[in-house]
């Protein structure tokens, strides 16, 4: 007795099929064999499969079942897997019609009770049906949603076994969920923080508008309290409105990590991730026998804020620099090596020292020069070479503080940034991959940075008095471009090239 039921697996961030075989001999003693490369999840799914058939009334076959998970050279992990089996067993036995078990994926994780638990990855998967030409999925009635979002398939959200065999079995009739796709987009895409919120850091505030306008890293340095980590929060709400693609993009990646908000069905605002500095590299890049998508990716299109910037462990800070320059991060593995996207905004805070008050007028500093130095060394040149903005945040003052006015609000900022956005993607046309000024390359900084006299004796002056560094003129002539963009000028001018000066305080060596 054969029977075949297909269902899906995760790689990467992409979904494939998978062809569930159940075989059942009664040439052999009674034994429940999975073969396939399953994981740990996998060969544990005959104990879970066996107790869910049994309690949901049917009788399990006492003979030698084999499961065969193809294509087998593949590894299988997780618990999606238990449906596809339970159903697979079934055909085999004549309790379930086989009539539409080659045109349905089935995923699912079966409790004892035979009731099914959501798994991860209902996004892909659906992304993969549609493009396999399958014509419906059976999944958890948790993830309906989310894989209803795909359009062409069909999906079926079920709440237990017994129910999906009635299904199968043509005894009951389970309508296909309905999203409307254009209002879940609108209804997600709220934030629950404003700029209006911050008081004062009026320089902040447009140093963060101008790094938001052109897709700038940003390390702010200031005392403790400043409201670094509060303009941090709030830089996301000033970002572009995320189009329906990158929302995909953004849910698969939460979706494939099992973080996605239980009937969310759709990410549709920037991510905001912000790890704790014990976090290690691989939680930070990604890792596992089987690579996950670690911090980096999972603040894909969004903004990956490192608070306590120095407190990193400075092996966790350098493996950032591959996703920084690449967009992307390549995790490899004896058995497998994994590509998952990764163009975030980085936003890292820190103190000007170790204390943490040499720029606080209220507080007295009492480290030393040396002690100063060493702090700051923890972070690397080739680091801070992607990193354009540098903003000192100062103390907010009282009379900042007890002012009851409410300041800018994010959707007016959000509106100049996105007609700044709209500026360079006409300007790049999407050559070479290019989407804000932050990605220019020394060619692109040659062909659309031209600076005439004025700003180019500015810019010179700047690097010969302030102490500028060598890397810092790339990154002024990229922020540079940038607020000329806010401003609406197609050439570069002096004030331009002022401001961006501003945003270079580690350069003009302030803490030493």
């Amino acid at each position: 007795m054969l029977s075949r039921v297909f269902s899906s697996a995760i790689l990467g961030i992409d979904a494939y099929v998978v062809e569930v075989e159940a075989h059942l001999s009664g040439a052999k003693l009674p034994k429940f064999v999975t073969v396939g490369l399953p994981e740990g999840a996998v060969k544990e799914s005959k104990e879970r499969v066996t107790a869910a058939i049994r309690n949901s009334g049917f009788d399990f076959p006492r003979k030698h079942i084999t499961i065969n998970l193809a294509p087998a050279d593949i590894r299988k992990e997780g618990s999606a897997f238990d449906l596809p089996i339970a159903v697979g067993i079934l055909a085999a036995t004549g309790f379930v019609e086989p009539t539409y078990l080659d045109k349905l994926l089935l995923l699912g994780e079966l409790a004892l009770d035979g009731s099914l638990r959501p798994v991860r990855g209902a996004l892909p998967i659906a992304l993969c049906a549609r493009d396999k030409g399958i014509r419906g999925i059976i999944l958890p009635k948790k993830n309906a949603k989310e894989a209803g979002v795909v359009n062409g398939v069909k999906v079926a959200g079920v709440s237990s076994l017994k129910e999906v065999v009635a299904s199968l079995n043509g005894t009951k009739r389970i309508e296909p969920i309905v999203v409307d796709r254009e209002n879940l987009f609108k209804s997600q895409m709220k934030y629950s923080v404003d700029f209006a919120d911050v008081k004062g850091q009026e320089q902040v505030k447009r140093a963060l508008e101008v790094a938001a306008a052109g897709g700038h890293n940003v390390i702010m340095i200031g005392p403790p309290g400043s409201g670094k980590t509060m303009l941090a929060k709030r830089l996301p709400t000033i970002l572009p409105d995320l189009v329906f693609d990158e929302a995909l993009e953004t849910t698969k990646i939460h979706s494939v990590a099992g973080i996605l908000s239980e009937g969310k069905g759709l990410i549709a605002t920037r991510p905001f991730r912000s790890p704790h500095h014990t976090i290690s590299d691989a939680g930070l890049i990604g890792g596992g026998s089987v690579p996950k998508p670690g911090e980096v990716s999972l603040a894909h299109n969004g903004i990956l804020f490192l608070d306590e910037f120095t407190e990193f462990k400075k092996n966790v800070l350098e493996v950032m620099r591959q996703p920084l320059e690449d967009c992307m991060v390549t995790i490899s593995r004896a058995a497998i090596s994994l590509s998952y996207p990764a163009r975030f905004m980085l936003i890292a805070a820190m103190n000007p020292c170790p204390c943490g008050y040499a720029t606080d007028p209220n507080n007295e500093c009492m480290c030393t020069p040396q002690m100063i130095q060493k702090y700051m060394g923890r972070i690397s040149g080739p680091l801070m070479d992607r990193i354009d903005i540098q903003i000192e945040v100062p103390a907010v003052l009282f009379t900042e503080l007890a002012d009851k006015g409410k300041g800018e609000a994010s959707e007016i900022v959000r509106q100049r940034v996105q007609f700044a956005r709209k500026i360079q993607l006409d300007r790049y046309n999407l050559k070479d991959g290019i989407f804000a000024n932050s990605q220019m390359e020394s060619n692109d900084l040659r062909k659309y940075c031209k600076l005439e006299s004025k700003s180019a004796n500015l810019l010179k002056t700047a690097m010969e008095k302030l102490g500028l560094s060598a890397r810092a003129y790339d990154r002024i002539l990229k922020v540079s471009r940038t607020i000329a963009d806010l401003d609406e000028q197609k050439q570069i001018q002096s004030n331009h090239i002022s401001e961006a000066i501003q945003y270079r305080s580690l350069d003009r060596k302030l803490w030493l």
